[in-house]
């Protein structure tokens, strides 16, 4: 039998090794599963991916949730021929320098045979010399009715190196205004207007978020670019939804840059192509992503994040 003193000691360490002893792992936390709606959005993209696969060319996509931030990119990095999309900046330009007092969209313009090109539009069917036009007018011409020779007319107003200047004040230098339109020589030389998609859709979403140089030059120039317009991206969105957007065309060049305005959840998309084959269709298969994003888009916009569908006046502000 132990002494009565050393009772204590024995009772010391006793303790001592249960607070040396390893205290038991730690239960993994366990991963959280995916939600309902990335399983969605992960089928957008293997269904674009596979219309992007199966198309008889290059084709490039960018779209981008201007709710969540949220980008999806297929060869976004590619740079394309613009075709008529560049006229976008055109539009841009012209409307910072008569926001800043270098002139007003009431000024008019003289048509002359010096300025007149073929190609889309209506101006070269106009008697020459027998009218004038403001530069508003023009460049409702130059977006609803793609008219070229409003454009050149239009680029020798703004000035091409300015247009690009503003591009590389907002961090587009992958977008680039290089020639005037139906100037096949220059094409021929390699000279084009240029860009890649990710740089067309971040253009976009300046100006949906009224940042691209400021909030009246987003404005105006989105308004503009509202007219409806048959193009592929419109197409495919009912016409109860506004779309800004402009397409641009060239041979074997097919393109549409768009701003999809769903009620509380927008979007942008741009898709791009080129090399296409003579059998293509690359209007169609642009109208076919657009489609697609739309369908994920509205479903998004009428549900919470659980896939509810809730009335607009019940979702929160």
């Amino acid at each position: 039998m132990l002494p009565l003193l050393l009772l204590p000691i024995i009772g010391l360490a006793e303790a001592l090794a249960q607070v040396q002893a390893p205290m038991p792992a730690p239960m993994p936390a366990p991963m959280p599963s995916p939600m309902p709606a990335q399983m969605i959005r992960q089928r957008l993209q293997s269904e674009i991916e596979r219309v992007v696969h199966n198309f008889d060319g290059v084709m490039g996509v960018a779209i981008a949730d201007l709710t969540s931030g949220e980008e999806m990119l297929i060869n976004a990095d590619l740079t394309f021929p613009t075709g008529s999309s560049i006229k976008v900046p055109i539009l841009i330009e012209l409307e910072k320098q008569a926001a800043s007092g270098r002139y007003s969209l009431s000024d008019t313009r003289q048509i002359d045979e010096s300025n007149r090109v073929g190609g889309s539009g209506v101006i070269n069917n106009f008697l020459v010399g027998s009218s004038r036009l403001s530069l508003h007018d023009l460049a409702v011409l130059m977006i609803a009715l793609s008219d070229n020779t409003a454009t050149n007319m239009l680029i020798d107003q703004t000035g091409m190196s300015r247009v690009n200047q503003t591009l590389d004040e907002a961090g587009l230098g992958q977008i680039r205004l290089q020639r005037k339109m139906i100037d096949t020589a220059a094409s021929a030389r390699g000279i084009e207007n240029l860009a890649t998609p990710r740089e067309a859709m971040k253009l976009m979403r300046l100006l949906a978020r009224d940042e691209m140089v400021s909030a009246e030059v987003s404005r105006e120039t989105l308004k503009l670019l509202r007219i409806r317009k048959n193009s592929p991206i419109p197409m495919a969105i009912p016409a109860s939804v506004p779309v800004a957007n402009k397409p641009g065309g060239l041979e074997g060049v097919s393109c549409d840059w768009a701003v999809v305005e769903i009620p509380d959840r927008p979007f942008v998309i741009v898709v791009m192509t080129t090399f296409n084959g003579q059998n293509a269709n690359a209007d169609a298969a642009i109208t076919r992503v657009a489609g697609l994003a739309y369908e994920f888009f509205s479903r998004m916009s009428r549900s919470t994040k659980y896939g509810v569908r809730v009335p607009p006046a019940s979702r929160p502000k």
